[in-house]
């Protein structure tokens, strides 16, 4: 958590204005005169606004959290109205959260509106919402966003110099080919599975069932990611729920010191989502306990059935990638590090272009996008390089691919500092060892080629200008780094890296 690379410190300003975009909203949620349950669906409101939304440009970021309300304040009249007819509740919330995960197929947008309707549905619960407090509760939350989104968007927009990356688009595919359906049919199971469980052990706080078995599945595409983010949400659960006892039960609820330290998980749920999915839940599930004894019930027995329904709903996310539809670590790695390779592929063809003398060639959004896309290999091969993976061979090669990887984007990075240089040249050896890196690519992905060794760079000819000498220096790193990466004995034809 406090190691982890920060560049920017994005994740830092990004922790900070969560704080200074909810506790506002809260804060004149309570000088409207709204109740405290009111006040609570406000902050949560804030909050998933700053969290989910997540669109590459600044007008995206606006129109989708505009959306929100139009997507969020039907399902909490749903939930509401259904708050004393239990089975039509319980289809309804399974018809929102398959409909929440099928929605991510367009993208950062879809995403977070699945999200957010989710999470109202989920608050309705949490709060035991009914008809009445329908009118207060889309005042709260509508003041949240407008006052969230004021932070946002016009006291610390960082973003207008900071331009996010768009995050990589889902693999593509057709009917149930396609990720997010099977996603959304598996999560539907999971969910189905935790609120049946979840019924028989608690008839008032089943909803935590449902809700680890939902955010389990959120940034996961595979069987083996959705195992690991399980395990670590119990893990930080546990941890949150040892520290709960500790820090909320005391408290008993005291407004200030409940307020303060409210405010300190929200940071550290931001600061710590990306590089730590444990400590961000342990940061979840202390707020929990914080919020409770705000509302007056909480004790030892209930932090020990919030461990207990985190656990159904991690059983019922892992019977369902086993059992239905299920998508391997091995083929989803393989997927993510393929897109990794063309992408160095292009942007090594794109950098040959600029160093030629087009200067419309740019290679940095090229870049831009192998940072996300190794950022999303790692994240499927974290299941083979955990703690626990008894497969040492696998585990071996999986930390193998990666550093090929790293040292592929360490390679694209200079040659495409070097192509950014005007002062840099054409020399036609660039052309010959471009051509060398796609001939490498090309036999990675050709069913049954064998490997091509790398050759030996040439020495350097005399009077070439220094920037092309770099370039042919991180063309011939990657032609050896992508050679390496073949090496190993492949595991089937179609899965040339053999990574899982």
């Amino acid at each position: 958590m406090f190691v982890a690379p920060d560049p920017g410190r994005l994740r830092l300003r990004s922790a900070a204005r969560a704080v200074l975009g909810i506790a506002p909203a809260v804060t004149l949620s309570g000088l409207a005169g709204h109740s405290l349950l009111a006040a609570i669906a406000g902050g949560l409101a804030a909050l998933l606004a700053l969290f989910t939304v997540t669109d590459a440009t600044v007008r995206g970021q606006a129109v989708t959290t505009a959306w929100l309300p139009a997507v969020g304040f039907p399902v909490l009249a749903l939930a509401t109205l259904l708050h004393d007819h239990p089975l039509a509740r319980d289809a309804a919330f399974l018809a929102v959260v398959g409909a929440g995960v099928y929605a991510r197929r367009w993208g950062p947008r879809g995403h977070a509106l699945g999200i957010f309707a989710f999470m109202m549905f989920f608050m309705a619960q949490f709060l035991r919402a009914v008809p009445a407090h329908l009118p207060e509760l889309c005042g709260a939350v509508a003041l949240a966003l407008v006052v969230s989104s004021a932070v946002r968007f016009g006291a610390w927009c960082y973003e207008r110099s900071h331009r996010l990356p768009p995050a990589p688009a889902p693999p593509a595919g057709r009917g149930l080919a396609r990720t997010t359906t099977r996603q959304a049919v598996q999560t539907t199971a999971a969910c189905a599975f935790a609120l049946g469980i979840g019924q028989i052990l608690s008839a008032d706080r089943w909803y935590w069932a449902v809700v680890t078995a939902w955010w389990i599945f959120v940034n996961t595409s595979s069987r083996g990611e959705t195992l690991v983010r399980g395990f670590r949400r119990i893990l930080g659960t546990l941890a949150g729920i040892a520290a709960g006892l500790l820090i909320a039960v005391p408290l008993h609820g005291a407004p200030v010191p409940t307020a303060a330290l409210v405010a300190v998980c929200v940071f550290g749920i931001f600061y710590t989502a990306g590089p730590s999915y444990s400590w961000m839940m342990f940061f979840v599930t202390v707020m929990a306990g914080l919020l409770y004894g705000l509302l007056g019930v909480l004790h030892p027995g209930l932090l020990a059935l919030r461990f207990e329904q985190t656990a159904v709903g991690a059983i019922g996310a892992a019977l369902a990638v086993a059992l239905v539809l299920p998508v391997t670590t091995h083929a989803a790695t393989d997927g993510w590090i393929q897109r990794a390779v063309h992408c160095v592929r292009d942007c090594t063809a794109v950098s040959a272009r600029r160093l030629a003398g087009d200067d419309e060639a740019d290679p940095s959004p090229y870049v831009a996008e192998l940072e996300l896309l190794l950022a999303r290999a790692r994240l499927s091969l974290a299941p083979l390089l955990h703690p626990l993976n008894p497969l040492r061979h696998r585990k071996a090669r999986a930390r193998q691919v990666m550093t090929y990887l790293d040292d592929c984007a360490a390679q694209v990075r200079g040659l495409a500092e070097v192509a950014a240089d005007p002062a840099a040249s054409h020399d036609a050896r660039l052309t010959a060892a471009c051509q060398r890196v796609e001939t490498v690519v090309g036999a990675l992905f050709a069913p049954g080629a064998e490997p091509a060794v790398a050759p030996a760079a040439p020495a350097p000819a005399p009077h070439h200008h220094p920037g092309a000498e770099r370039a042919l220096a991180h063309l011939h790193g990657l032609e050896h780094a992508l050679t390496a990466l073949a090496q190993p004995v492949r595991s089937s034809p179609r899965a040339p890296f053999a990574a899982s």
